[in-house]
């Protein structure tokens, strides 16, 4: 069977892929961290800071300006907001380690999700002129770089 083409990534959601790049690499200090058996405290506290710096300001502008593109009842919406809620509950939910591999693999089955299907999905349907309307909307988001964190646990 063979692959979709890949699509060119609209600008409207540039800054979102590269939020979920920078998803994807929590996942993997997530793993490295565990890998190398990390007090989880340490994974812990880099989650948090992820979490309200980078992820809480990402889910909060897809919810208000991108799930609305496609419809309240849209079922990419729905499950994506659905995955939004269950991903803020593991960051919250007790420190053990299968917290930790729960988020690292439903945030990358999410993001992987996001940028497979509801992405295209988006620049399939909604017309060119209101997707660059949030255009300018996305770049006021301002975020700390997430490598600014001075305990490399990952390393």
């Amino acid at each position: 069977m063979r692959k979709p083409t890949p699509l060119k990534r609209h600008d409207a959601l540039k800054h979102l892929s590269r939020d979920h790049h920078h998803g994807l690499l929590l996942c993997w200090k997530i793993r490295e961290g565990l890998k190398k058996n990390v007090q989880l405290d340490r994974i812990k506290n880099y989650t948090d800071f992820f979490f309200t710096s980078q992820l809480r300001p990402h889910f909060k502008f897809e919810e208000e300006e991108i799930f609305p593109l496609l419809g309240d009842f849209h079922p990419m919406s729905v499950r994506a907001l659905k995955e939004h809620d269950r991903l803020k509950d593991l960051f919250k939910a007790e420190v053990v380690r299968e917290t930790f591999t729960s988020i690292q693999k439903e945030l990358n089955d999410h993001i992987r999700f996001e940028e497979r299907e509801l992405f295209r999905e988006l620049q399939e349907t909604v017309p060119k002129e209101k997707l660059n309307i949030i255009t300018k909307k996305e770049e006021e988001i301002i975020t700390p770089d997430p490598d600014d964190w001075e305990d490399k646990f990952w390393k």
